[in-house]
């Protein structure tokens, strides 16, 4: 079992940044991928980046390219993603998975999920 704990959303202006962290408890977090999903009001859950076991490999969606890392820490059991240059369309519940062996932008292919951290972009 693991269990996923967000935090780091909050308030932010356009262009502005966000660090977001995902603390794992288990030892088993280091042998699974882990991605970050997000979700707007109204709208599907969609995938925003992904990491392998050893941070090695990374995949991330074309919104967010070039604008977001997402890293990990295994040492610390945790997981994190750096947003810049924030827009308000990204505005969404942030949250990260793991429980997967490989890179995955498949919502259904992740096991563990945390409870997520609302991310507010104003214009």
């Amino acid at each position: 079992q693991v269990q996923l704990v967000e935090s780091g959303g909050g308030l932010v202006q356009a262009g502005g940044s966000l660090r977001l962290s995902c603390a794992a408890s288990g030892r088993t977090f280091r042998n699974y991928a882990m991605g970050w999903f997000r979700q707007a009001p109204g709208k599907e859950r969609e995938f925003v980046a992904a990491i392998s076991w050893g941070g090695g490999a990374t995949s991330y969606a074309d919104s967010v390219k070039g604008r977001f890392t997402i890293a990990r820490d295994n040492a610390k059991n945790t997981g994190y993603l750096q947003m810049n240059s924030l827009k308000p369309e990204d505005t969404a519940v942030y949250t990260c998975s793991t429980g997967v062996r490989g890179l995955s932008r498949l919502f259904s292919a992740y096991t563990y999920w945390g409870q997520g951290t609302q991310v507010t972009v104003s214009s």
